[in-house]
């Protein structure tokens, strides 16, 4: 899961030769093929690739390939105790995020799999420079029950010691009195900086170290390169070069947690807040609270308000209390400025509403709790795999390698170069000093300035005043599926968006069933205050296919409403039925309008998209509840938990919830598995409980097996653990299905509903005739609105046919499973590791973001 992209792009079917094989000249590796094949023996692995052999025989691979795109034919595999010998550090520095500690983790686990001795380096910079028992060995064990812990287990501290060569000087006699000379930092760009740094004075310290006799000449010679890779931690989300940080989304999630709280009291109260969040340099939490919440106003660094600021924001309060609103939340960053560069402070704000409106006004300064709490599902996945590809780059770096930054672009982790990232992210700092603000936001990316748009379209009082359109269109929307926390946010949006473009705007009710029988309603702006932040679905949802309600009964209706586009929100079932409306289209020409399915499932299994809305909020709940189970089992007798998820036949949950969780395992349909596998598991838990550690943790999927039943795992265990360890089954159920939408999904869902109305509009101009009459016929009309890789777009239904498996309904490409060998690396079982991830360049920095 990456932030938000905002280029939207028709996707074309692509032209391929049935004979060689070819799209577009260039060669076609099948993705299908090539996880097939690497799901053979590891014999027939080693035989086909050029690696160093796979240390144990009994070792499996039961996973598929993580990839990066551009890297396909770079295949190779990364064996157990590959880089024994090796010695790596590992530190965290500047302000803490919630996150460091998975990735903290995971570097220290990958590094062991790998054979390398990995170190802490504890308390950041002061560390190195301190040396003793700031830097100690690691264990796997050592970083064992940390997923959950906020913060960082091994310290950050300020050091001014190091900012001087004096203190430079100790940290690298104390690094390689360790045989360390491949680190891992973990911090912001003044972190970063600071690495890079001691990476260029390496050479000339390591000299004056010899020539005063601290260390040998055969140690200078032995560690003479530094190798240097670096995480983003931070929760501003502030660094050029990633899509996401490290602790931005855990600290939206506690932002959008307050931002509820006051919701309630504001509105009990007919209350105005100010709510102070932090972001001295970078709005991006404050705008998207703003984007994901009904915040009437915000103010953030990079697009400071105009000169009569004051008389704006007061009039648009005024307003919204004369159409019947009784709160009013403004989101302030604390390094809000106006055009002139003054601070805008969050008491000037209330002292300003409060004198001239008289409004019950009140602050709310949030401060460190955004940087406390547990790291949320995404920053946990983040954390991992962008520690884990930490690990890879130090131990392929070269004496010539630039130092990189593992980066996070739409699915894949990629290295890009540190230097590129840091100037670039200064030159963000060094627009708004000299009041370059525009330039402040392009230099932010794309999905920085694409949020940004659509708040200020959304936050419109008078929408048609807004509009530039000549002509209104009647566009409805419809909930078709089951309950996904976000659907609200989505019809709110699209409600919204469509008002502020002077379009007449629908909501059916209850499905299509609910269309049937006439359950539309005309909404208008006010119709909608407030659903954002409200779970399940307020329209209302059945799972009824559109054949089954009755096509003709369907299409009468739509010509009746005289709707010009329908945009159904849902899963698999929304999915199918506007399939099933395109191919009516010569029988039913009703059906010749837009046809726009907006994924929305916690599932994630429809084709045409890599997140469903409401798979990021189901993933947070269960990783919540498995928090909580693991936690029972503290101070009681060694237990197993088997925990079974939602998902129909796709592992989507179990899988990115098992790695989230820390799980042993996680059992899903597409990776079948035996008996065999199933008591080799066991076996492996027998091992773990035998030591130290009391708890394990299985994940199921709930149609993983037929037979293998989460009752039939939870009594296996019970019966082969006898004497050392007991069994528990949990079925989670609906619980997946409710809470309040995470922060991703609230800002998913309102993209996606603006996308996909100024989509419907653009196709209703082009086919609409004078009379007021739309005929859309072609492929590019009945499309998915889905997110891939880093952008928005519309596939044709008719192109997914192809990719998807219609008996389990689910897409026969799925991106998650290439994580699959790493939750077992991870979990201490033998497994392969297979990797192609390269490096990006500074073109595709500017990409990013």
């Amino acid at each position: 899961m990456a932030q938000i992209g905002n280029e939207v792009r028709t996707r074309p079917e692509p032209e391929k030769s049935a004979e060689h094989g070819e799209e577009n000249g260039t060669e076609v590796i099948d993705d299908n093929d090539t996880v097939s094949a690497l799901r053979t023996d590891l014999s027939s692995i080693n035989a086909d690739l050029t690696s160093p052999p796979i240390n144990s025989p009994s070792t499996k691979f039961r996973g598929s390939i993580c990839w990066t795109e551009g890297f396909e034919k770079n295949l190779h595999v990364l064996a157990k105790d590959q880089y024994a010998g090796r010695a790596m550090g590992v530190f965290t520095s500047g302000g803490d995020a919630q996150g460091m500690n998975p990735a903290v983790r995971a570097i220290v686990r990958m590094g062991i799999y790998l054979g390398c001795k990995v170190y802490f380096i504890h308390e950041g910079y002061q560390g190195l420079v301190d040396g003793g028992n700031s830097i100690r060995q690691a264990t796997w064990s050592s970083v064992s029950g940390i997923l959950d812990d906020g913060g960082t287990i091994i310290g950050s501290a300020r050091c001014k010691d190091f900012r001087e060569r004096p203190g430079r000087l100790r940290a690298a006699k104390n690094l390689i009195d360790h045989g360390i000379n491949n680190i891992v930092c973990i911090g912001g760009d003044g972190s970063l900086t600071g690495a890079n740094l001691f990476r260029k004075e390496w050479d000339s310290l390591l000299k004056e170290l010899v020539d005063t006799q601290q260390i040998t000449p055969e140690n200078a010679e032995k560690y003479k390169s530094l190798n240097i890779v670096g995480l983003v931690g931070s929760i501003d989300n502030d660094f050029c070069g990633t899509d996401m940080t490290i602790g931005a989304d855990s600290a939206l999630h506690r932002v959008m947690e307050a931002i509820d709280c006051i919701t309630t009291t504001a509105s009990s109260h007919q209350r105005c807040f100010v709510m102070e969040v932090m972001g001295r340099h970078c709005g991006y939490l404050a705008l998207v609270t703003a984007l994901g919440s009904d915040a009437d106003w915000v103010f953030i660094p990079e697009s400071p308000p105009g000169p009569e600021w004051e008389d704006q924001l007061c009039n648009k309060l005024k307003n919204t209390r004369e159409m019947g609103q009784r709160l009013n939340i403004i989101v302030l960053a604390e390094g809000a400025i106006d055009s002139e560069g003054r601070p805008i402070t969050s008491e000037a704000v209330r002292d300003l509403i409060s004198t001239r409106l008289k409004y019950d006004t009140r602050v709310t300064i949030l401060g460190h709790v955004q940087r406390g709490g547990c790291p949320s599902a995404f920053d946990r996945l983040l954390g991992t795999r962008m520690g884990t590809e930490a690990v890879l780059a130090l131990m392929e770096a070269t004496p010539t390698s630039q130092p990189v930054v593992i980066a996070i672009t739409g699915n894949q982790t990629v290295r890009v170069p540190l230097v590129q990232c840091v100037e670039k992210t200064l030159a963000v700092a060094q627009a708004m000093n000299t009041k370059r603000f525009k330039d402040a936001q392009d230099l932010r990316g794309q999905s920085f300035r694409g949020n940004l748009e659509t708040y200020i379209r959304l936050s419109k009082l008078r929408p048609k005043l807004f509009s530039t359109k000549q002509h209104s269109f009647n566009l409805a929307v419809v909930h078709v599926g089951s309950p996904a926390c976000g659907v609200n946010a989505a019809v709110r949006s699209i409600i919204r968006y469509g008002l502020c473009e002077g379009h007449n705007m629908f909501a059916i009710f209850d499905g299509l069933e609910g269309l049937i029988n006439n359950q539309v309603k005309n909404l208008n702006w006010m119709s909608v205050n407030g659903w954002s932040s409200v779970g399940g679905s307020l329209l209302g949802c059945q799972k009824t296919l559109a054949t089954k309600v009755g096509l003709a009964k369907i299409a009468e209706k739509i010509r009746e409403f005289n709707f010009h586009a329908l945009l159904v929100i849902g899963g698999y079932e929304a999915y199918m039925s506007i399939s099933q409306m395109y191919e009516a289209r010569n029988q039913y020409p009703a059906f010749q309008i837009p046809l726009i399915c907006i994924p929305a499932t916690i599932a994630n299994n429809v084709p045409g998209t890599e997140f469903s809305i409401g798979a990021d909020t189901a993933l947070n709940e269960i990783v919540k509840i498995c928090d909580k189970i693991k936690q029972s089992a503290q101070g009681s007798k060694r237990r197993i938990f088997v925990i079974e998820t939602m998902g129909g036949y796709c592992g989507y949950l179990a899988t990115m919830a098992g790695l989230a969780s820390g799980a042993d395992q996680a059992y899903i349909y597409e990776e079948p598995f035996t008996i065999k596998d199933l008591i080799e598991d066991v076996d492996h838990l027998r091992r773990k409980m035998e030591g130290h550690l009391k708890r394990g943790l299985l994940l199921r999927n709930e149609r993983a097996n037929e037979h293998y039943t989460t009752e039939f795992i939870t009594k296996l265990l019970q019966e082969e653990g006898k004497g050392i360890f007991s069994a528990r089954c949990n079925v989670l159920g609906h619980m997946q299905q409710g809470g309040l939408p995470s922060p991703f999904d609230r800002a998913f869902a309102t993209k996606l509903g603006c996308k996909a109305v100024t989509y419907a509009v653009s196709l209703i101009e082009k086919s609409a005739t004078q009379d007021g009459k739309v005929f859309c016929k072609t492929p590019e009309s009945a499309v998915v609105l889905g997110l891939i890789k880093r952008q928005n777009e519309f596939t044709p239904v008719e192109a997914l046919k192809l990719k998807t498996d219609t008996e389990h309904r689910m897409p026969l490409e799925q991106w998650w499973l290439k994580l699959r060998p790493l939750l077992r690396i991870l979990a201490k079982h033998e497994t392969v590791y297979i990797t192609d991830l390269g490096e990006a360049g500074v073109d595709e920095i500017d990409q990013i973001q």
